[in-house]
């Protein structure tokens, strides 16, 4: 009895050398798949400054991340990528027709004090703002891919116009949601900092000795101060739940623009079968019919 179990353990081994001889044979591993010619590191990296340029020069492809880094520094990358030339004097135009009438304003409010140039002033800057975030939106919708959605669209569409991005993913009715969670926290960031700053205002008053205090007379030093912490604190909140709120609904418009194409049906069965490492081929492939040895393993929900 103990030979027999001697001579099928000995069998056993050997049959085991004889294909892990044939699965880890030299010939098995002289084909290079990953050859440095054909990975390309940059995907691995956040932001490279070689697919910046190379993309620039229409070398190669550029991410649309890596294309709106550089176009936060530089205005007119992605038009420049996209090779929607005649944009840029419109870019450039624009951005520095405010920013120089913007300073000249500034200038001549300070020496005239007149509110007019104080007012131009204010309008230039904002017309900077809106003119740079078309230039990012304007790139973003220009960018070509295969892919739709494209995930990287949908957060720049997210970030840059919030709600965007689920209407890109055609997911429109997120879009009240978040408006609507937007505008909540935004009513009572400005409800609570209207409040501080009255209290704060009361509190300097009571405790400056030349002011003139024009607030109730029934409110105290240590009432005012309680308050105007107690508001400060509320507004610090609010302002947190809104960052919350804008993060979220980019992180949901990226989650789901990579989920679109997902699918979960309720067959979840699992099917296991034996196969065999044939000596001379790398690959596995199926010794039996299924039929013969294979076994079904199935989950129904």
């Amino acid at each position: 009895m103990r030979l027999k179990r001697l001579i099928s353990v000995l069998f056993l081994f050997a049959g085991l050398s004889t294909v892990s001889h044939a699965q880890f044979k030299e010939e098995a591993f002289s084909q290079n798949y990953n050859t440095e010619e054909t990975v390309d590191t940059t995907k691995n990296t956040l932001f490279n400054f070689r697919e910046l340029f190379g993309g620039l020069a229409h070398k190669r492809d550029a991410r649309i991340g890596t294309l709106f880094a550089g176009a936060l520094v530089m205005p007119g990358t992605y038009q420049i990528y996209n090779k929607d030339y005649w944009k840029l004097p419109i870019v450039y135009g624009g951005l520095a027709g405010c920013a120089g009438v913007g300073i000249y304003s500034h200038v001549m409010y300070h020496k005239t004090n007149d509110p007019a140039y104080k007012n131009l002033r204010s309008w230039m800057i904002a017309g900077c703002a809106v003119t740079y975030w078309a230039t990012l939106m304007d790139g973003v919708i220009s960018y070509k891919s295969d892919r739709r959605p494209h995930p990287g669209k949908a957060t720049l569409y997210s970030l840059l116009l919030p709600g965007l991005g689920q209407a890109y993913n055609g997911e429109y009715w997120k879009i009240p949601i978040y408006w609507g969670l937007l505008a909540g926290t935004f009513h009572f960031y400005n409800v609570n900092r209207n409040n501080y700053l009255r209290y704060r205002r009361i509190y300097n008053e009571l405790n400056d000795e030349d002011a003139t205090y024009q607030g109730p007379a029934q409110i105290s030093s240590s009432t005012a101060l309680y308050y105007r912490d107690v508001f400060r604190r509320y507004r610090d909140y609010s302002m947190l739940g809104m960052v919350l709120v804008y993060v979220i609904q980019i992180i949901d418009a990226n989650v789901f623009a990579y989920m679109k194409d997902f699918e979960v049906t309720d067959d979840i069965s699992l099917r296991l079968e034996p196969a065999l490492i044939a000596p001379e081929s790398q690959y596995a492939y199926n010794a039996l019919p299924p039929a013969s040895f294979g076994f079904r393993m199935g989950l129904k929900f």
